[in-house]
């Protein structure tokens, strides 16, 4: 499997990003994942014109691209950080490319709780009509405390976290698998559908 695994945030230093780095080495036998910035990106204001941002479509064509995506969000006041909020307007209002994208959600905080209701946030922006993602269901990674969950070498040191992170990475790719032959056939269907008139 290829996965792009969004850093959603534009913090220098974070421990999303640390932890999608070490998904990234972790699962290297399993699945070939890619880190993108989206810090780069500028923020999404509704162009007068119809041309995309380069930045943009070189997100859009890595989302098309990959079988799946992953998207590590911080908790800001309760919601997903403003810089990813503004990514996925520019999707949304451009490619669409995370419809139908199997998507699975983690996030690290500082606090006990993970980024929980961030990830809440982000589970009602992706399900919305213009992004119509496939999120993965019943399927919160909430690293809690991740100031201290990294050793110097970027190994996750939590070891109930560790084996939460495996079998959720383990569902994730059946998920991918799953929904890839589901629409596969929904795509099958759709072009061989008769009309009522031609039974």
């Amino acid at each position: 499997m290829k996965y792009l695994a969004i850093v959603g945030t534009n913090s220098d230093v974070s421990t999303n990003r640390m932890l999608l780095q070490f998904m990234q080495k972790h699962f290297s036998s399993e699945a070939e994942i890619e880190l993108y910035e989206i810090k780069d990106l500028p923020a999404f204001n509704e162009p007068e014109d119809s041309d995309v941002p380069e930045k943009v479509a070189e997100l859009s064509d890595k989302i098309l691209k990959a079988d799946g995506v992953i998207i590590a969000t911080p908790e800001y006041d309760h919601a997903i950080p403003a810089v990813l909020k503004s990514a996925l307007e520019w999707i949304s209002y451009t490619s669409q490319a995370l419809t139908d994208k199997p998507v699975l959600i983690v996030g690290a905080s500082l606090g006990t709780l993970g980024s929980s209701r961030a990830q809440a946030h982000l589970r009602q922006i992706l399900d919305s009509p213009e992004l119509a993602a496939r999120i993965m269901p019943s399927s919160e990674f909430l690293l809690g405390k991740s100031q201290g969950a990294f050793d110097s070498t970027g190994n996750l040191i939590y070891s109930d976290k560790l084996s939460e992170l495996d079998e959720i990475f383990r569902e994730f790719l059946l998920f991918t698998d799953i929904t890839s032959k589901l629409l596969a056939e929904k795509v099958l269907h759709k072009k061989i559908k008769k009309f009522t008139w031609e039974e």
